[in-house]
């Protein structure tokens, strides 16, 4: 019964930034895996970033250098802090989680279909 919440999508204009919240309820197992993707319109949904239990971090060539994915236990909560935004940024954004079994690999791939429990999304706008 994990559930997710994200906040602080907004407008922005190019070059602001955003930072983005995921509060996670409900108990998931210590190996977990969670991520942030996006879905623009008329595109596929795609991994942005992910974050595992052991704190190990991948981004998408498209945000690296820009985008911080992290975690804060103590509050239960997912952050991506996103810099220097563009247009092409714009998108619904999405959390996601999923527990890990012993020995998989595919937390850092960030792929959707790897994923199980999803947050309402959070739209991000950012305009020139």
């Amino acid at each position: 019964q994990v559930q997710l919440v994200e906040s602080g999508g907004g407008s922005v204009q190019s070059g602001g930034s955003l930072r983005l919240s995921c509060v996670v309820s409900g108990r998931i197992h210590s190996s977990y895996c969670m991520g942030w993707f996006r879905q623009a319109p008329g595109k596929e949904r795609e991994g942005v970033a992910a974050i595992d239990s052991d704190g190990s971090t991948s981004y998408a060539d498209s945000v690296k250098g820009r985008f911080t994915i992290s975690q804060d236990n103590a509050k239960n909560t997912l952050y991506l802090q996103m810099n220097s935004l563009k247009p092409e940024d714009t998108a619904m954004y999405y959390c996601a989680a999923d527990t890990v079994e012993y020995g998989d690999t595919w937390c850092l791939a960030a792929r959707p279909g790897h994923f199980t429990y999803w947050g309402q999304g959070t739209q991000v706008t950012v305009s020139s």
